[in-house]
Order: structure tokens, then sequence, then C-alpha cells
């Protein structure tokens, strides 16, 4: 398997960039099964890497991609860069999703999504097309909802770092405290904001969210979380998938305790750190369920 990098326009006419995992043996118009590998907020796509390898040493063609305004997918300055969260939801991940797509023409697509990679989806025009939605590490993101100790380093994130650094710079510094890469300025504000408010996306409902699919989205989907995961807290998962309101009733939630893995930690990125290839048997068995 040799992993293939690629460009692909949006809608709205930006380039974006991708790498492409094609099954050893198989052409692409022979892959039966693929996977739109969707990122957190502010992660290159070369961090699943060894996840979509892997994948794809299961038979899988997987796209995994920058959303705009993060590495390839940067085209000039930060601080000049108009992404924002909603535009990853609306613009990127339907390009992302038509790119493989065309890939991989006779494959079903099914979405493995990141934290933001998959509470996004909702935004997605044509998200009805996915097999099944694998959220990793997916929640509301509700400061208020998170343990005490690490609260505290996210009100200061949320509250100081990312308006001062914006202020300074015109885009945000995020990737000095841990999460991430610096982010286009409006993504980072709406980040802020919805995790301040009544958790992510639903506190844009009304504003900068005009239309959605939070409330007619109908597919399989699993919220996978690590125990020790301090940002997906199961109140903030279980406040994400209620506004979901047509996948909830049967959404389905599985957490995993790392010792049971023989890790040390797992935490809200640690999934696919090649260390943690314990845990992917468990997300190539959801994968596996809704391929066909």
């Amino acid at each position: 398997m040799s992993p293939t990098a690629c460009m692909f326009r949006t809608s709205a006419g930006h380039a974006l960039a991708a790498t492409v995992y094609t099954p050893d043996g198989l052409s692409p118009a022979q892959v039966r099964k693929s996977v739109l590998l969707a990122p957190a907020t502010g992660i290159r796509r070369g961090f699943y890497g060894a996840f979509a390898a892997h994948l794809a040493g299961q038979g899988y063609g997987v796209l995994s991609f920058d959303f705009q305004g993060i590495g390839g997918s940067l085209s000039g300055a930060l601080r000049d860069c108009p992404a924002s969260l909603v535009s990853w939801g609306e613009v990127d991940l339907p390009a992302a999703l038509d790119e493989l797509t065309r890939q991989f023409p006779a494959a079903r697509p099914q979405l493995v999504g990141h934290s933001a990679g998959g509470q996004l989806v909702g935004l997605m025009p044509g998200a009805g097309r996915l097999a099944s939605v694998l959220a990793v590490a997916g929640s509301s993101g509700q400061l208020a909802q998170m343990p005490a100790p690490y609260r505290l380093k996210a009100e200061f994130f949320m509250r100081v770092l990312i308006p001062a650094s914006t202020l300074a710079l015109g885009y945000a510094r995020t990737d000095l405290v841990g999460m991430g890469g610096p982010l286009p300025r409006a993504a980072a504000a709406q980040w802020a904001r919805w995790c301040l408010g009544r958790g992510y996306v639903e506190t844009g409902f009304g504003r900068e969210v005009r239309t959605h699919q939070y409330d007619t989205l109908d597919l399989p989907s699993l919220w996978l979380r690590a125990a020790d995961d301090e940002i997906a807290v199961p109140a903030n998962v279980e406040d994400m998938i209620r506004v979901f309101k047509k996948m909830a009733p049967h959404a389905q939630r599985q957490t995993l305790h790392p010792a049971d893995y023989g890790l040390p930690r797992l935490g809200h990125m640690g999934f696919f750190h090649p260390d943690a290839r314990a845990v992917w048997p468990v997300m190539v068995a959801w994968l596996e369920r809704h391929a066909g």
C-alpha cells in the first residue's frame, strides 16, 4: 500500500490537501468499502497516517485530508484565511466525500470523525450518502461539564489565549497549549464561543449556523470515547448525541479503558497513535458491520 497525495477543490473554490490509501492488490475501481477520515480541530492529516494505512490493510480505500487553513490546505497567510468551523462542515466535508467517491466509485463510504470531524457531520450536505458514522472522542465540548483541573486550563485557553493571540497575530496560537496547530481566527472564535456556550454547534444555531442536518440526519452511529478523556466526558457525549435528533434514539456508545488494552493513556488524542493499535480492532469491527 502506497499512500498518494492529492489536491481537490471545494464548491467555494479553495483547494484541500489529502492523502489517498488504496489497498494492495486492488485497483481503485475494485475497492468495495471506503472511509472518509475527518480530523479533529487543528490536526493535520499526517497524524492519522498509521491508522489509515491499517484500514487500507483491511481492504478499505481511505481518504484523509486537512481542513482549510490547516497543514497542506493553507494557502497564503493564516491571518487572511476565512475558514470557520461552519465552513469546514458545510464546504470542506462534502468536498472530501465527493473526492473519496471519485477515488473509489464502487465503494459505499463511512465516516471516521475524530472530535470535530464527527461533530460537524450534521452541517454536511450529502451526509446521507454515508453508511455509518464512527465518532471518536466526539462530544459537545462544553467546558462546564469537564473535570475541574482540566476545566481551568480550558477556560484560560478559550477566554484568554484565543482572543489575545488572535488580536495580536490575526490567528489563534492554539498550538501553545498542545491543542493542534494554529487556527484561522473565525474557526478559533467559533470553537471558543461554542464550547463556552450551550455546547458545540448548538450554540451557533440561528446565528452562524443557518441550515443544518442535525434534525434530519439518520445514520447508524457509534460514539467511542476513552475513560480518561477529559473533554469527551459522558455528559458532553450525551449532549452531542442529543443534537442529532433522529440518530440519537439508536446511537451506540462505547467507553474504552486504556488499561484493558495495555495502554497507560488514551485521552482525547490517543486513539490514532501507532502505539494504540490494540484498540483499532474495535473501530474496524464497527466499520465491517456497516460495510456491506
